[in-house]
């Protein structure tokens, strides 16, 4: 599906400088382990207001090595969010721990502070690992959950996969004033890409190191934390077991001149959604509430069909938008629903405000190409779709 007249839900914006940084590099000496990753890492860092930042080949990645930093394994627990990709979840079973969740509020789509505490409250077993999913690019209500696994002794890595750019409670999201560890996409959908990609950031120096050691198989030339007594020059060792989750050169390259433009690129984010909510107040749609306490990066606009005021479908709304070109998506099928969870014995019921925000939820078009001819042809298409 596409061409000339498609409008896709999302997509990369590449520039002549983003093709010459990657060319650049092409023509050097390194094309991965060089000074680009660094440099990359520099940027995102500066970015997040964080001390540390790893790069690693994807937000999955950088999830697993941040579980993993943490010291989870088999007989851990992780508790995150059903309204997420799957990859959320996924990690803690790579590590051989447990998984479940607990369901969002109808406001922001992000894990509800007071279901948590409730669950915690209820819970036999409590988790070893909290990670709330920051969603369409808003930051979930972190100082209620951050303050609540603190009190539980429990440790958070944010999934910030939609939210680079974005900010919470005074400061841009990544900073983890509520977390041990933030994680960033840089998929071509999300907000700044390096084709795929991810990172980690922590103001923690040694979960840093840790994150740094298991994105490259567990091995070490660093004479501090290598255990070989009087290693020859050319040894190194495998201190811990690991993974290759290495980011290449070209794409670190990319993603520094992609990260040069983000407050630009989230400035205009920002202003297609304002002229979505102005045109879109009208019709039978729940359109996406914005917390005081942040700023959102805006990686998705999600529409909710308002069934209380009409009778039109999600499917017919969804049908009649691609019909006419408008490439709309749906964000997320509820994890627990899946069939590989289903078989882990969770079922349709488990977290009814997660099943409600799906049964109804479209993502509109919104990246940084959209221009207003294009988004007055989404809301033409909407209008006519809901009529």
């Amino acid at each position: 599906m596409g061409g000339a007249g498609f409008i896709p839900y999302g997509r990369q914006d590449i520039t002549e400088d983003d093709i010459d940084a990657v060319v650049a590099v092409l023509r050097s000496d390194f094309l991965t382990q060089g000074p680009k990753v660094p440099e990359f890492e520099t940027a995102i860092a500066h970015a997040t207001g964080s001390s540390h930042a790893v790069a690693v080949n994807s937000a999955t990645s950088a999830l697993h090595v941040a579980c993993l930093a943490l010291g989870l394994g088999p007989g851990g627990l992780v508790w995150t969010a059903p309204n997420t990709f799957v990859a959320t979840a996924n990690v803690a079973r790579l590590c051989g721990a447990d998984v479940d969740f607990v369901d969002i509020r109808a406001s922001d789509y992000c894990m509800d502070p007071a279901a948590l505490e409730a669950k915690l409250a209820a819970a036999d077993r409590k988790p070893d690992i909290l990670i709330p999913v920051h969603f369409a690019g808003q930051s979930a209500d972190m100082k209620a959950i951050g303050a609540i696994a603190k009190a539980h002794g429990i440790r958070v890595i944010e999934d910030a996969s939609h939210c680079i750019g974005a900010d919470y409670n005074g400061r841009p999201v990544g900073a983890c004033e509520f977390s041990d560890i933030c994680v960033f996409s840089f998929h071509p959908v999300k907000i700044i890409t390096t084709a795929e990609g991810g990172a980690a950031t922590t103001q923690d120096a040694g979960l840093a190191a840790r994150m740094g050691l298991f994105r490259s198989h567990g091995v070490t030339r660093d004479p501090a934390l290598m255990e070989t007594e009087s290693a020859e020059p050319w040894e190194y060792d495998q201190v811990a077991l690991g993974l290759n989750y290495r980011m290449t050169e070209m794409q670190a390259a990319l993603g520094v001149t992609q990260a040069a433009r983000l407050p630009e690129v989230v400035a205009h984010r920002q202003r297609m959604a304002e002229r979505y909510h102005a045109r879109l107040a009208d019709l039978p749609l729940i359109l996406p509430w914005q917390n005081p306490d942040g700023a959102s990066a805006l990686h998705l606009y999600p529409i909710l069909i308002d069934t209380d005021k009409t009778d039109r479908t999600r499917r017919a709304v969804f049908d009649h938008l691609r019909a006419n070109g408008i490439g709309v998506n749906v964000h997320y099928i509820p994890v627990h629903t899946q069939p590989d969870y289903r078989r882990l014995g969770f079922a349709r019921g488990d977290f009814p405000v997660s099943e409600w925000y799906y049964a109804r939820a479209i993502s509109i078009p919104l990246y940084y190409g959209l221009d207003e001819d294009k988004q007055d042809r989404v809301v033409a298409a909407l209008q006519a779709a809901l009529a």
